[in-house]
């Protein structure tokens, strides 16, 4: 009897993650218990100091960007979820290689009693970091941690059983004969590709079940967001005599590609039929008192008010494509607040989303600004379900960080309590800072103007609700020269610019810059986008032929 060393072991924890990770997916999609890797993945990051969470996630942008690793958001996320499975992945991986250590200084076959006890080992462990997470459940907690740790028995027993396998698969020898060593190789050989192909198979399966149960299941709001055409022509600045430079942005970003930036892995998917906004106050540590309920009927029933607005992030890097304009349409949290009976004493509201994210709005603010909305439709369909359903706050003249989305709750305050992103030593206030960017520089579109050939350079700019009073374009590092600016879309949307430069061959450095609508110009001087967003002048090299 040759027993299986640590390398096997390390092997067949891995194979047996395979089919666990597509049990729980198919848990999630057709019970709605929570996918293991993701609520771990969030806990521990919830944990982690925030100067780490700080340093990861600069980290992430700038290999991004750097190699050009496609839109920042996305792949972000895709990293992130990666992670996410690559812990729990690693973890079967360490479970294999101790259980066969551990066997392996056993004299006596055990049956099912290791097996039984490695799966409560770890599954218990993990349920915990599973449900005591901030998000919430779409399942019972105790049905959902009877689930976990009943398929980490399960894939445990698999493991045991694939060492006892491993092990004893030729004892029906005859004691006195010595196991051919080359038979032996190939019978655990072909063991190996058979459980291989065993949890291959399982894993495809409940992939395809998991799927096909979610797409049948989602009865929310689209996934991907309305796909409008963003050129429309019923645009309230359709008919502004200055038009955008060839390959300027959309002024309008479809739905769909709107940017998404949260601490969510895998968006929190409600159930509008059963939700409803709670306003509470707290009694104690573990009870709220409710103030109000209110459900969307109730919400759309209020007064609406709708704006294109630019939304952006403070993550964004200058020039980065964390930032986007859409239709916001939803209702004033000055009308919400009248159907609350708020205690006399309260200056704050803490606002929870389903993801465990949290931020405050103080009432000075709130009475002091109709447009602090609570929205429920972008581009006129209700919020995906990436980007907040059913229920979102916008903040004029704040980055995305102060902004929950998929609003559940709304608590009462008579202090102020620094966010989620303030904890982890992002700034305070996180006002938007003015910032101007160069799109195109259009060097096969060159206009004839009489004996002039002019090439169209075009941006964006932004600075909030403070608006946009120039901009200023240089080329070679040359004087500054104003450029055009196109009508606003409203008064929190970005502007369009454009500047038709004088044609000239050769290689040639083009920069901007802006001033907000109270002739301030923008900070010029670089400077990261942590704690307060990034500042400097944005500037492009092209070479004109």
């Amino acid at each position: 009897m040759k027993k299986p060393g640590i390398l096997l072991g390390a092997l067949v924890g891995g194979l047996v993650s395979l089919p666990l990770l597509a049990l729980f997916y198919v848990g999630q999609q057709v019970a709605g218990f929570p996918f293991v890797p993701f609520n771990v993945f969030n806990t521990v990051r919830d944990f982690t100091p925030g100067g780490v969470i700080t340093f990861v996630i600069d980290q992430m942008i700038s290999v991004i960007t750097s190699l050009n690793l496609g839109r920042v958001d996305t792949t972000a996320k895709l990293i992130e979820q990666s992670m996410g499975i690559l812990m729990t992945l690693a973890i079967m991986v360490i479970a294999g290689v101790v259980f066969f250590i551990v066997m392996r200084r056993q004299q006596h076959r055990q049956e099912w009693i290791p097996g039984m006890l490695l799966g409560l080992i770890v599954g218990i462990p993990l349920a915990v970091l599973t449900l005591i997470g901030k998000q919430v459940l779409n399942a019972d907690p105790a049905a959902s941690a009877v689930w976990i740790v009943g398929l980490f028995v399960l894939s445990s027993y698999g493991i045991h059983w694939a060492y006892n396998r491993l092990t004893y698969a030729l004892t029906s020898a005859a004691p006195d004969t010595a196991p051919d060593v080359r038979v032996e190789q190939i019978d655990r050989r072909q063991f190996l590709i058979r459980l291989g192909g065993a949890t291959a198979a399982i894993t495809v399966v409940g992939a395809l079940v998991g799927s096909m149960a979610g797409e049948g299941g989602m009865t929310t709001g689209a996934l991907g967001g309305n796909e409008a055409d963003p050129s429309d022509p019923s645009l309230p600045n359709a008919d502004a005599s200055v038009q955008l430079a060839p390959g300027t942005r959309p002024e309008v970003t479809a739905v769909a590609d709107h940017y998404r930036i949260d601490i969510s892995l895998q968006p929190p998917e409600i159930d509008l039929n059963t939700w409803k906004l709670r306003f509470v106050v707290s009694e104690t540590s573990y009870r709220d008192k409710t103030l109000a309920e209110l459900t969307m009927d109730d919400l759309r029933a209020l007064p609406s008010i709708e704006k294109y607005i630019t939304q952006g992030c403070i993550s964004n890097p200058i020039a980065g494509g964390l930032i986007s304009t859409v239709l916001w349409k939803g209702v004033s949290m000055q009308e919400v607040l009248k159907k609350v009976d708020l205690p006399e004493n309260t200056t704050h509201l803490l606002i929870t989303s389903a993801d465990g994210f949290y931020e405050t709005v103080s009432l000075e603010e709130i009475n002091g600004n109709p447009w602090v909305m609570l929205a429920y439709d972008w581009g006129g369909e209700p919020l995906p379900v990436r980007n907040g359903f059913p229920l979102r706050i916008h903040i004029p003249d704040h980055y995305g960080m102060k902004q929950p989305k998929w609003i559940m709750k709304i608590e009462a305050l008579d202090y102020d309590l620094d966010g989620y992103w303030v904890e982890r030593t992002w700034d305070k206030q996180a006002f938007v800072r003015a910032t101007s960017v160069i799109d195109t520089v259009a060097t096969e579109n060159v206009i004839t103007d009489g004996d002039q050939k002019l090439i169209p350079v075009g941006g964006i700019a932004w600075a909030g609700a403070r608006g946009i009073s120039k901009i200023e374009v240089s080329v070679d590092d040359g004087d500054w020269t104003e450029a055009e600016l196109r009508e606003r879309l409203s008064d929190e949307s970005w502007v369009i610019w454009r500047y038709n430069w004088q044609f000239d061959a050769g290689s040639h450095k083009f920069a901007v810059r802006c001033y907000d609508g109270m002739g301030k110009m923008q900070v010029t001087d670089p400077a990261p986008e942590h704690p307060s967003g990034a500042t400097g002048i944005h500037s492009v090299d092209v070479t004109v032929a």
